[in-house]
């Protein structure tokens, strides 16, 4: 398995996705700490990840966060942590633990499900500019 810093969290999101692409660009836009780093499932060390976690990509294809040597998050549950990590109007993520996560995952699954004819898709995964290139694993 590949070394990963253990003070970062890693996200693996769906490369070809148009709204996980803006969403990953919206979370490097509000990481002012510098917590996290990303990969696309796609990628070579995003497949080698998920091999060595032994997730299943037919049930889990959008997001995935790793805090490696930790644990790993899905789903709704991996979008809630991501958000409940920023500051400022991010505190109102808070209130999504209210409900249960089989509840909280069919939401997600629906839109999950509908995400690239809701918001397109990209032939390939995103290149990064070079100011957020260090951000990504490749």
């Amino acid at each position: 398995m590949i070394d990963l810093p253990k003070d970062k969290q890693l996200i693996l999101f769906d490369g070809i996705c148009d709204f996980c692409n803006k969403s990953i660009l919206m979370i490097i836009k509000h990481d002012t700490e510098n917590k996290f780093f990303f990969a696309s499932l796609q990628s070579d060390i995003g497949k080698e990840i998920i091999a060595n976690l032994a997730i299943d990509t037919l049930k889990i294809d959008s997001i995935i966060l790793y805090k490696p040597g930790i644990a790993y998050y899905i789903k709704s549950t991996a979008a809630i942590k991501i958000m409940n990590q920023f500051n400022g109007l991010w505190i109102i993520s808070y209130l999504l633990w209210i409900f249960p996560e089989v509840i909280r995952n069919v939401v997600y699954d629906f839109i999950a499900k509908n995400r690239y004819k809701w918001f397109g898709k990209k032939a390939q995964c995103m290149i990064p500019t070079k100011k957020i290139q260090e951000k990504f694993l490749s």
